[in-house]
């Protein structure tokens, strides 16, 4: 089945045609994905393992779109449409209506392969089966389902609605069809820029910056510099946003942990093995942002306390 292109003539998959989307998961992630989608014109169905955990996303959503009209962003009759496009279900029976579904949960890859097993039953075989792991094999996500040629990583980075790229990360059994359909929903739908990355621990942008922020820990245990100035070295001298410890703050402390402590073991090398003072930190809570305090302070709406 496909039709034909008015201006090129060319004949198009309709599949191409992507209106609804499933998020399971609605965390930090989740959360910017969903909200991300539904500004773009698509219906969102977000899906959590619990009622409380999926009124708090959807909560904070509301809370983050009622930010941008303060900072005039948005208006009131905007944030009405996005939310109405974003849709709380349970279970994943209603998955079977989406063209696609983005996984969004933890980077635990038992709970993730359970919920793809589980997805891969209900949705029909054209659906796409995304997830947005930044460190985890989408093979092994894969070998659990009936249709491996249909499981793809599309790892977004925080924060979604600022951040214009996704790594559009390929298993082996990935087949050339889904590719062509992510690359053209992530280009021509959500209007982002899509790179191609073959399965590697870390992937792309996960790898370099995790590595940065690691080195950067090293220097600050080294005592060559605090990490405000640190930031700033990087932030001023090499026209960064944040530097890498208002990254790590941003990123969540125990999420730049787990994804070193993967990427040591898959590579086994040295440099990827996690700062003491990174697991310290994490150890007592301070996470950055979500937690109000890591490499620095915080208020409730995650800007930075001087």
């Amino acid at each position: 089945m496909g039709y034909k292109n008015l201006f090129t003539g060319k004949k198009e998959s309709s599949h191409l045609n992507i209106k609804k989307v499933g998020v399971i998961g609605v965390g930090t992630m989740g959360q910017g994905i969903a909200e991300m989608l539904a500004s773009k014109g698509l219906d969102v169905l977000i899906i959590e393992r619990s009622e409380e955990r999926l009124t708090y996303g959807r909560q904070m959503i509301e809370i983050n779109l009622d930010k941008q009209i303060e900072k005039w962003a948005l208006t009131q009759a905007e944030k009405k449409l996005i939310m109405s496009r974003i849709e709380p279900t349970h279970g994943y029976d209603r998955l079977r209506e989406c063209e696609l579904v983005i996984e969004t949960v933890t980077e635990d890859l038992e709970a993730k392969k359970t919920i793809f097993e589980q997805i891969d039953r209900i949705c029909g075989s054209g659906v796409i089966l995304a997830s947005n792991t930044s460190t985890l094999s989408l093979t092994e996500l894969a070998s659990v389902t009936k249709h491996p040629d249909r499981v793809i990583g599309t790892h977004f980075i925080y924060p979604v609605s600022k951040i214009d790229l996704v790594e559009i990360v390929r298993g082996l059994k990935t087949s050339e069809e889904i590719f062509a359909r992510t690359k053209h929903f992530v280009e021509e739908v959500i209007h982002k820029k899509g790179i191609m990355v073959f399965e590697s621990p870390g992937f792309v942008t996960t790898r370099l910056i995790c590595l940065l922020i690691n080195e950067a820990l090293h220097v600050l245990e080294e005592g060559v510099a605090s990490a405000e100035d640190i930031d700033n070295a990087m932030r001023v001298g090499y026209s960064f946003q944040h530097g890498p410890f208002e990254m790590c703050d941003r990123f969540g402390l125990d999420s730049v942990l787990a994804a070193l402590e993967r990427m040591f073991r898959e590579y086994g090398e040295l440099k990827y093995r996690p700062s003491i003072v990174l697991k310290k930190m994490v150890r007592a809570g301070h996470l950055g942002v979500k937690s109000g305090v890591g490499f620095f302070k915080y208020d409730k709406d995650g800007d930075r306390i001087e």
